[in-house]
């Protein structure tokens, strides 16, 4: 059974931006893209910054100390110098809340 957490509400987070969330003490980087919702785990896997602090942009967020950047539906990294793909998380909507589910979705 999926256990959803909120998160937020939807109108926090900034249109082509993101914020940072905590569900069970795991940072979580809830971002928005195109109108879309997204979750990841907020820490980049080059070089462990929140990635919630860097540029949301195309369905990509950017790890504002080096550059690399992350898929925000698969994780996987899209510029270098991250090779490693950080976890995306499932999120639902509902009543204007953010929720999401620690389950990985990749």
């Amino acid at each position: 059974m999926t256990e959803w957490t909120r998160v937020c509400s939807f109108g926090e987070v900034p249109e082509e931006g993101a914020i940072r969330a905590y569900v069970d003490d795991v940072p979580v980087c809830i971002a928005r893209s195109n109108g879309d919702i997204h979750a990841i785990h907020d820490v980049c896997s080059h070089a462990e910054v929140a990635l919630s602090e860097g540029e949301v942009e195309a369905g990509t967020v950017e790890c504002w100390l080096h550059g690399s950047r992350f898929d925000l539906k698969t994780g996987k990294p899209t510029g270098l110098p991250a090779t490693k793909s950080v976890a995306v998380y499932e999120t639902n909507i509902d009543n204007g809340d953010v929720y999401v589910a620690l389950e990985k979705k990749h």
